[in-house]
């Protein structure tokens, strides 16, 4: 069956190659990017049943915006996969004061979520780029109160992706599934390239892992667990994903953010 399914950051990398292996297989993907010139490159690449859509993911009122494109446009989305996502940045701060890592990492994706869920069925699937590298959330730095390292910044907006996964499905009982995912580490992105200085691993190996948790038999029933590719299974996260205070803090901390944005 053709399903409908919306990949963020899809111009380049994992989400790219993704989206090439999604609409090989006939689904019709909308793809997303910040500018124009890189969404008609992808275009090209992807070929097939495709729409596009620009935004800018550090912006709230982008944000809000590219959900309204897609809900004006599509009354189902089968599968929403946020793969957008930042390391090194020349500028660490939003125009608003927030965090760039965060604001990409962990609350755009957020954001979306929620927005795009009014069309997503129970038997849909929400799959959310997680990584290897999580580490506790300084809250004052996800508000934008304290600056921090590219890779600390990095980590701790991965922990908040995956902590929102698990609260979410923890709300959503009856579906649809979501789930966090370590795609590998070290691919060959441009991200890893920019970050690292070093060429990376096969593409294919994430592009593979976020095929499968988008329409997979295998992903069928795990809403809330959190896949790592590196190792093959699912698996544990990072401890303080586990800790029920601080992911409760970093909830409202994540809530409170929105709230100012919006």
């Amino acid at each position: 069956m053709t399903k409908t399914i919306l990949i963020t950051g899809s111009t380049d990398g994992i989400g790219l190659l993704t989206a090439q292996t999604l609409a090989k297989e006939g689904h019709k993907i909308l793809l997303h990017g910040r500018g124009a010139a890189k969404l008609g490159a992808a275009v090209n690449e992807v070929g097939g049943d495709v729409e596009t859509y620009a935004a800018d993911l550090s912006r709230m009122a982008d944000i809000q915006t590219f959900a309204a494109e897609v809900r004006e446009k599509h009354d189902r989305l089968d599968v929403l996969i946020n793969n957008a996502g930042v390391l090194k940045v020349a500028e660490t701060q939003t125009e608003a004061g927030h965090d760039v890592r965060f604001m990409v990492n962990t609350l755009a994706p957020y954001a979306l979520t929620r927005a795009l869920l009014p069309i997503i069925p129970k038997d849909g699937r929400i799959v959310n780029l997680s990584s290897a590298a999580q580490a506790p959330i300084d809250l004052a730095a996800m508000r934008g109160e304290k600056q921090l390292g590219h890779n600390d910044a990095y980590a701790q907006s991965k922990l908040g992706i995956t902590i929102w996964t698990r609260e979410l499905a923890k709300e959503l009982t009856d579906g649809p599934v979501v789930v966090a995912v370590n795609p590998g580490s070290l691919l060959a992105s441009k991200m890893v390239k920019e970050g690292y200085g070093i060429a990376g691993n096969d593409l294919s190996i994430g592009a593979n892992i976020l095929r499968e948790a988008a329409l997979g038999s295998s992903f069928a029933d795990v809403s809330g667990k959190y896949f790592d590719n590196d190792s093959g299974q699912f698996a544990q996260p990072h401890a303080a994903a586990l800790d029920a205070t601080h992911s409760a803090q970093v909830m409202q901390g994540i809530e409170d953010a929105l709230k100012s944005l919006s």
